[in-house]
């Protein structure tokens, strides 16, 4: 099941909603085979996460046993992890958000000591939330390019000095349950994925002081052979001209289209910001120099998703991130992709802000690490 996490909770959260509360349900929903969901399904109650209780109405044959699943089996904590801050947040085992807090978390330190700081900060809000059974696992989202199979924060432009960082093993020193880590992009684009029709292709893109995006391809996550599949923000765009980069190039996207490099932008023009939220504050308020910076960075995002939507097709493209909040920024993207792309490829593509909002990273978080705990129930026969 570790392949498709999105698919296992989608199945959860159909009998948890009750939009399918039998076999014959899930199957006709999910446009699976009888034996495939038979068998996920067994395998869920073996381990305690499904119960059956009494018999649905009969269409033509046997009577079929009724599902639910079991919320006293437990729940499971996700954070998402920023640049100054972390947002934490309990979900059940149907990836129902529970509780939701925010904390300063500031990643420009020696990671084990924002490991640890980041450790406390969870079991604070987990001191005070009020969550049904016990705690499951841990999920975070990192800023940063992951290696999911090693647990390693790889090449991060904006995490200096967690090159090679064994994070999951550090997490796991200060957590007794299992810990599973990605980059923040990829869940974000895993936490929107469950929501939904099953089997579509997803551009979800995470823009604020950075800019990532994940690519969800017929409902299950792609991240590639290392892991970065989807990274846009080092690609070159002329407009960039040679600006420097963190990563190292000249002239990448996220130096004229980021959340950061909109604050220099606005600092160079004698526009007192500090912070992607001031930016948007400013430009909210009809800043004429702020909204132009906006509306430019939605521009250059577009153009260069615009390569990616014909490449890939997709079903929807979604922003999530501090800039998708501006309508200007959003305007301008659209604008772009409508303006560069093929007219088949935007015929019935669906532009919109992540349906989870600032939360999305965390449904993603949580669905990676529940994967691992229900494929650890499953082999345990709990």
């Amino acid at each position: 099941m570790a392949d498709d996490p999105a698919g296992l909770l989608r199945l959860l959260w159909l009998i948890a909603h009750e939009h399918a509360v039998s076999r014959v349900d899930l199957a006709r929903v999910l446009g699976l085979p009888q034996s495939t969901i038979s068998v996920r399904t067994q395998a869920l109650l073996a381990a305690g996460v499904l119960t059956e209780h009494g018999e649905g109405r009969s269409a033509g044959g046997r009577r079929p046993k009724l599902l639910s699943v079991n919320a006293g089996f437990g729940h499971v904590w996700a954070a998402d992890v920023g640049s100054r801050h972390v947002r934490i947040g309990a979900l059940d085992i149907a990836g129902t958000l529970l509780h939701v807090d925010e904390r300063p978390l500031d990643i420009n330190r020696e990671p084990e000591e924002v490991v640890t700081e980041f450790a406390a900060a969870v079991r604070e809000v987990a001191a005070e939330a009020d969550c049904p059974g016990r705690s499951l696992g841990v999920g975070v989202a990192f800023p940063g390019p992951v290696d999911v199979g090693a647990g390693t924060i790889t090449l991060p432009s904006r995490m200096p000095g967690w090159r090679g960082f064994a994070v999951r093993e550090a997490l796991r020193e200060h957590f007794e349950q299992p810990v599973a880590v990605d980059n923040d992009a990829n869940l974000l684009a895993l936490g929107e994925s469950v929501a939904g029709s099953p089997g579509r292709t997803l551009l979800v893109v995470k823009a604020g002081t950075g800019i990532g995006s994940g690519l969800v391809m017929a409902g299950r996550l792609y991240r590639g052979r290392a892991g970065v599949a989807g990274d846009i923000s080092h690609v070159r765009v002329p407009v960039a001209g040679e600006r420097p980069c963190t990563c190292g190039n000249r002239g990448c996207l996220e130096t004229v289209a980021s959340g950061a490099a909109l604050v220099a932008q606005l600092r160079e023009q004698g526009v007192e910001v500090a912070s992607t939220a001031q930016v948007m504050a400013t430009a909210e308020d009809g800043h004429p120099a702020a909204t132009t910076a906006v509306r430019r960075a939605g521009l250059q995002l577009g153009e260069v998703l615009a390569t990616v939507v014909n490449f890939s097709n997709p079903d929807e493209v979604l922003l999530g991130g501090a800039l998708s909040g501006s309508e200007a920024f959003m305007a301008a993207v659209r604008g772009a992709l409508y303006e560069r792309c093929l007219p088949l490829a935007t015929r019935e593509l669906r532009i919109d802000r992540v349906r989870f909002g600032a939360d999305a990273g965390l449904y993603g978080a949580g669905a990676l690490v529940l994967d691992e705990v229900f494929d650890e129930a499953i082999r345990s026969g709990r």
